[in-house]
């Protein structure tokens, strides 16, 4: 790893933020369904354990462990080839853990998990896929308050975080409960349309703290298991 980075290994991207994401980072990667957000998040995790035995810990809490390493096997990106690197954590083993501390809060359980795993596995990664469930079963009372304390917490914890999130489609907003000013970092995905019948996705790097990243679009290609970032195609219709 880059020192001060931690790498996207998205070919062409990471030389656009100096490197990759600043250590310690609370990023958000956001866009609309089908833009491959849980894949990049995962390849970062893959390829991190592959080429520099980079630890790190996937929270799924929208699909089982077992679907999402069956998914990301068809990628090309089989966990275990790194099942000593990389831990992938379910609701279903939150919730089991829940239901054995039941004085405890959601939000407590999920802290002391991935805390415990931290001193454990020490792992400088961490995904969780994705916010706006972890906002539902946080069950937020005040949604900007408590993010923020999540938010700083995650920094405390001494990890690279990236949180999955949706965009609104309707409104196109990048957050609801103003996770974006919260964030040091946003990577955004979209499918742009290119005329009337063809579609291409695309990514760019909105903002990133303590980096002089370029914010232009790129075209986000997958090939051969591997991501790649090239000039996006001029646009017609978007």
């Amino acid at each position: 790893m880059e020192e001060g980075y931690v790498k996207t290994y998205i070919e062409g991207f990471d030389e656009k933020m100096q490197g990759g994401i600043p250590e310690g980072s609370v990023v958000l990667l956001v866009g609309q369904p089908g833009t491959m957000k849980s894949s990049i998040a995962f390849n970062m995790l893959y390829n991190g354990a592959k080429e520099e035995s980079l630890n790190g810990l996937y929270v799924t809490l929208e699909q089982s462990s077992k679907s999402l390493a069956k998914h990301m096997v068809t990628l090309g990106m089989n966990p275990m080839d790194v099942v000593n690197n990389i831990e992938i954590i379910d609701i279903g083993l939150i919730r089991k853990k829940l239901t054995q501390l039941q004085e405890q809060s959601w939000v407590q359980v999920f802290k002391m998990y991935a805390k415990n795993l931290k001193e454990t596995n020490d792992y400088q990664l961490l995904v969780i896929d994705s916010l706006p469930v972890l906002n539902v079963l946080a069950k937020f009372e005040n949604p900007r308050e408590d993010l923020f304390h999540l938010f700083e917490w995650l920094r405390d914890l001494g990890v690279t975080t990236v949180l999955i999130t949706e965009m609104d489609a309707d409104t196109k907003k990048l957050s609801e409960h103003g996770e974006d000013f919260l964030a040091d970092g946003i990577i955004y995905l979209r499918n742009a349309e290119i005329g009337d019948i063809s579609v291409q996705r695309q990514i760019r790097c909105v903002k990133m703290r303590a980096a002089n990243h370029n914010s232009d679009y790129h075209s986000l290609l997958f090939d051969g298991g591997q991501f790649k970032a090239t000039k996006a195609i001029s646009q017609s219709k978007i």
